[in-house]
């Protein structure tokens, strides 16, 4: 088990793009929600397959397991599951000695772009950088379960 420890805040401009490492296109869909825990199915970069179990403990902080999945299997769930689905790039930005996960959506999603840090504490304090804009960390609505099950939260879209 990993304990995942993020904050996440919406992007407010193109500037974190002069930074991107790599890039990495996403699928995933959420095969079962309930309350703070969730169960996704995750292919990454269209070669490899996650099953993922997060379970939150704090604002913050959630339980993660994750386990490989044979990728004709993680398709086969993904398209189970069309209605909870998110499609999304995920840029990698290194910047004040963290790495930043910078998602930029996609389908129904289209238009918003999130990044997420992770750190070793909820004490962490990393220097935000001024690209960032409305910090949702801990705000249900901005978890990708339920931008998956929900779409944009209401009073979000642009």
């Amino acid at each position: 088990m990993a304990r995942e420890i993020e904050r996440k805040f919406i992007v407010d401009s193109d500037a974190w793009r002069t930074g991107v490492e790599s890039s990495r296109a996403i699928v995933q869909a959420y095969l079962a929600i309930d309350g703070d825990t969730s169960v996704r199915v995750r292919i990454s970069g269209g070669d490899e397959a996650l099953l993922a179990v997060k379970i939150g403990v704090s604002d913050m902080t959630r339980d993660e397991f994750e386990y490989p999945v044979p990728l004709e299997d993680a398709r086969q769930m993904v398209a189970a599951h069309p209605a909870r689905r998110i499609e999304k790039t995920r840029h990698l930005v290194r910047t004040g000695g963290y790495l930043w996960e910078v998602d930029v959506f996609e389908g129904r999603l289209d238009g918003l772009v999130i990044a997420e840090v992770e750190m070793a504490s909820e004490d962490a304090d990393p220097a935000l950088p001024a690209w960032l804009g409305r910090e949702v960390t801990g705000e249900a609505a901005w978890t990708n379960a339920l931008l998956a099950t929900n779409g944009w939260p209401e009073g979000a879209r642009n």
